[in-house]
């Protein structure tokens, strides 16, 4: 720590060579937006029967039209239907010559396309087949396309494109067209609190020049590792970490600062102080950061591609932003001098401590730690009731926040032809080798058919070239997205099992593909994962508390406010988002990433309160002690936590459901820990608890003469076990 920091020049050294490392680095990294993987990101493991279904669709069953788009017409009546759609299909006809990636035009009247027209010819869907990648641009292109030559030949009909192709080329705008918002929104706002905290622009730009430099580094660590195959990166976990990292960097240069400017109190030299507030800081941060690394690593534990894929990039931020929080911030703040606190002198800077509004708070815990108590735990309990109105929703497609034609197109859809066709399921039955070369497929469609919630089963199953597969369309009569039709795939199996064996073939194999197959193998492993990655980072967080504060007792309680600020975080956010805002449901995914987030990034407002209380034990009996800690920390840490929110709370400008609840949830749950949990319920617990809220470590000494490290700076102690 010398090195770096025992003089202004050596400072220097140390911000020129991070410049050099993140430079170097960012020209021979790939730029992260080519590295980024969003095709597996809503994916079930691939043991799930939904994918092994997709396998032997591929396998016997080989399409070479590419993915369908779905266009979906409705006219005033039949005829101006029919006139529209045949005006549409001429048009995409001629188009097909400048446009080859358009492969195949399915309407109504060919053959197999029955089911495209309404009875009384009111609406119809013409399926477009799409050759190329729908993640590629030229692809969107030619979606783009195929919505211009649609909107211009629909005439006075409603028209819309929708189906995989279309659902595939909204995603990508709908993700792109949040990222500069989003970035632009938190650099604002964050320099704005900034200023408002530091009243130094200075220290501002110091704070955002440290995640900057942190940030670098993880996207061009992060692209490397990427390309190399390591892990994936999404456009989500992209957005996660821009917010992540301007939360973590501001609060940890916000303690930093604060520690600093306690130090020149009683050492007026800079790269002293400095030293000084590191080795104040250095436990705390330290366990903050490897709590927050240690509970993303734990989503590896998970089966679900979409949590496995979340956790390695934002930990290597975070552990990047620890590395630079330590080394570069600290440094460029010596670089400045005297000039870090402008327009405050150095000497004004230093003398800001504590606050009377902290010590009230302290005061009021002081003297009534069973009404505080009682009252932080029933309004906890309160918000924890919203829980009630909490459910699921698998639709992705309703999470778009913004208008898009592919949705637009599913509710025509919906309305015209029956909410079932959005998506229909499809069932195969492979008979085993050596079986009947004739099986009755009939009998397996009619037992298919019987099952309740079933609207119909196509009339003629396709079968494999070589006979010993056979695929039935099944159309639900409700949402394919919705629990009733996820719950009705097993049901859907057995019946096909059945049906089989009643037909003569013995050992059938039966696998249910589709969207709802797939929303119920997702379902499935989600409901694993999250009890095993809550369990993980429970023990992780128990783990990190128990040897930062050689405790057994304080991680019991302390993890106990952590799961109630959880359950009321999101019982806020259900009543919120899903009983007053109308969303459908709760992503499938945002309460296990709140709970990760929030656990993790919550309790470093703990560990900072008790790393500072276990420091102050060293001068003043455990009461006093408590009392010191909650004043000098209480401004520094709520000025965090509120940084931590507002940087979060940018996420709800996103234009996708599960980033606006998970940045929603966020706010209000960082927002309870520091105004709520940290200052009020953790230390009327340890109030209550006294002189054994450490056990089994406890204070050698009564202290008849405590000394006051407010104003000595003074860290470290003396402990005993008993």
């Amino acid at each position: 720590m010398n090195t770096l920091f025992g003089s202004r020049r050596r400072a220097g050294i140390a911000v020129l060579l991070w410049i050099i490392l993140v430079a170097v680095l960012a020209s021979a990294a790939p730029a992260l937006e080519d590295v980024e993987n969003n095709t597996g990101a809503n994916d079930p493991p691939a043991s799930s029967q939904s994918v092994q279904a997709a396998e032997l669709a591929a396998r016997e069953f080989p399409r070479n039209e590419g993915t369908p788009a779905i266009v979906v017409v409705h006219g005033a009546d039949g005829v101006a239907t029919a006139a529209a759609v045949e005006r549409i299909v001429t048009s995409i006809d001629g188009a097909r010559a400048d446009n080859p990636s358009i492969a195949a035009v399915v309407t109504a009247d060919s053959p197999g396309g029955a089911n495209l027209r309404t009875t009384d010819g009111g609406s119809e869907m013409i399926v477009v087949s799409l050759t190329g990648n729908p993640t590629d641009s030229s692809f969107q292109d030619t979606v783009g396309v195929l919505r211009d030559l649609v909107g211009e030949a629909a005439g006075p009909a409603d028209a819309a494109v929708t189906g995989p192709a279309g659902i595939a080329t909204d995603t990508v705008k709908v993700f792109s067209s949040g990222d500069k918002i989003l970035l632009l929104g938190t650099i604002l706002l964050v320099a704005i609190i900034l200023l408002v905290i530091y009243r130094s622009p200075v220290l501002v730009v110091v704070a955002l020049v440290g995640v900057g430099v942190a940030m670098r580094l993880a996207e061009t660590v992060g692209a490397m590792m990427a390309d190399a195959g390591w892990f994936d990166i999404s456009s989500q976990t992209a957005s996660i970490m821009t917010v992540l990292l301007f939360g973590v960097g501001t609060d940890y240069a916000l303690i930093v600062t604060a520690r600093y400017r306690e130090a020149l109190v009683e050492e007026p030299d800079r790269p002293a102080a400095m030293m000084r507030a590191l080795r104040g800081v250095s436990e705390a941060i330290l366990s903050s950061v490897s709590t927050i690394v240690l509970a993303m690593l734990a989503l590896l534990a998970a089966v679900s591609p979409a949590l496995r894929g979340f956790g390695p990039y934002l930990a290597l931020g975070v552990a990047s932003m620890g590395l630079v929080g330590f080394t570069f911030t600290p440094a460029l703040m010596l670089l400045f001098g005297g000039k870090l606190f402008w327009p405050s002198t150095t000497q004004a800077a230093a003398g800001r401590a504590g606050g009377k509004v902290w010590e009230r708070v302290s005061d009021l815990v002081d003297r009534s730690p069973k009404a505080v108590l009682v009252s932080t735990l029933l309004g906890l309990l309160v918000m924890t009731a919203g829980l009630t109105g909490y459910r699921e929703s698998f639709d992705f497609i309703s999470g778009f926040r913004i208008d898009t034609q592919s949705e637009a197109g599913q509710n025509m859809i919906a309305d015209a032809f029956g909410p079932g066709e959005i998506a229909p399921s499809s069932v195969y039955v492979t008979t085993p080798s050596g079986t009947t070369p004739s099986p009755d497929w009939n009998r397996i469609a009619s037992g298919l058919a019987d099952v309740d919630g079933v609207a119909r089963v196509g009339e003629y199953p396709a079968v494999s070239a070589e006979g010993t597969t056979a695929a039935f369309q099944v159309t639900f009569t409700d949402n394919p997205y919705s629990p009733e039709a996820m719950d009705r795939v097993d049901t859907l199996a057995s019946a096909a099992q059945s049906a089989a064996d009643s037909a003569g073939i013995e050992n059938a194999q039966v696998l249910v593909g589709g969207e709802t197959a797939h929303s119920v193998d997702i379902r499935a492993a989600l409901d694993r994962d999250n009890w095993v990655v809550a369990a993980l980072v429970l023990v992780i967080v128990a783990a990190v508390l128990a040897l930062l504060l050689r405790s057994v007792l304080a991680p019991v309680y302390l993890i106990g406010t952590l799961v109630l600020s959880f359950t009321a975080t999101l019982g806020l956010t259900t009543f919120i988002t899903v009983t007053l805002l109308g969303d459908a449901g709760i992503g499938n995914r945002v309460a296990i990433y709140i709970f990760v987030f929030l656990v993790a990034l919550g309790v470093d407002y703990t560990i900072f309160l008790m790393s500072r209380y276990r420091q102050e034990l060293s001068a003043h009996p455990p009461r006093a002690a408590l009392r010191v800690a909650l004043t000098r920390s209480g401004g520094v840490i709520s000025s965090a936590g509120l940084i931590l929110a507002a940087t979060f709370a940018v996420l709800t400008t996103q234009p996708i459901r599960e980033l606006f609840q998970f940045g929603l949830a966020m706010a209000i749950g960082i927002l309870l820990d520091t105004f709520v949990v940290r200052p009020l319920l953790v230390p009327a617990i340890m109030r209550l608890i006294g002189d054994k809220a450490l056990w089994p470590s406890m204070p050698e000494n009564v202290f008849e003469n405590p000394v006051d490290v407010t104003q000595t700076g003074r860290a470290g102690g003396t402990w005993s076990r008993s």
